[in-house]
């Protein structure tokens, strides 16, 4: 199956629309992501395009590198590095390195697709559904405008499916706006329901429009599915 190239390449001319009227003033402030400035996220956007552009080259190579040779450490010095950078040079390195990213993936063909990659120790298909998450969840991050309720309706069934790992066992979210329910580790416990993005958006850890509810409570989420070792982020 085809990963959902066409929809991050819409994901990526929203998000320059999105910076398209920034200043500097607005990309010093803060996020809604807690310690970070609009200008941390956007480093984070740029760079993650970077990453993922490497690891898909590679790929095309038949080569195996590691998302961050430094590990999180060279993550989180990348970010730093970069959240500086005033609105212009941050809207000219997110469109370079969103470019790139296209311009890499634009050269595979079918069967390329399921090369492999060390992130997640996945293939390079599932970096495209990566960098779609990306791209929305902090596009809402970036706190100018851009809501759960904007994410496309399969962007959130896919991230329900990518955070069903945060249920507990036998939980399950039933969207009432979809004939569509998805259940971890059998069905005995709490049914969540809700709209499909209020569901997506509150399994991400961001503010949906209106809290999904269950007969005894919100179950507590456990964390965001990691990374292994050699690509954590």
């Amino acid at each position: 199956m085809r990963p959902p190239v066409t929809e991050v390449i819409a994901a990526h001319a929203v998000l320059a629309r999105l910076v398209a009227p920034l200043d500097d003033e607005q990309v010093r402030a803060a996020s809604a992501l807690p310690g970070w400035t609009r200008g941390h996220v956007l480093a984070h956007l740029t760079d993650n395009a970077r990453m993922f552009a490497r690891l898909a080259e590679h790929a095309l190579r038949g080569e195996l590198v590691p998302a961050y040779v430094g590990g999180t450490e060279e993550r989180n010095a990348i970010i730093e590095a970069g959240a500086g950078r005033n609105a212009a040079g941050h809207r000219a390195e997110l469109a370079a390195r969103s470019a790139e990213l296209e311009a890499v993936w634009a050269r595979f063909i079918e069967a390329d697709w399921s090369r492999p990659v060390t992130f997640r120790d996945a293939d390079v298909s599932a970096t495209v559904h990566a960098r779609w998450r990306e791209a929305w969840i902090h596009m809402v991050d970036l706190d100018l405008g851009v809501r759960p309720r904007d994410w496309p309706e399969e962007l959130a069934c896919h991230a329900i499916d990518f955070l069903l790992c945060r249920l507990p066992a036998g939980s399950r979210v039933h969207a009432d706006d979809l004939p569509r329910e998805w259940a971890r580790a059998g069905r005995t416990g709490p049914v969540v329901t809700g709209r499909v993005r209020d569901l997506a958006a509150w399994m991400a850890g961001r503010v949906p429009a209106d809290l999904p509810v269950a007969a005894e409570g919100l179950p507590v989420l456990g964390p965001w599915p990691p990374h292994p070792p050699r690509s954590r982020r």
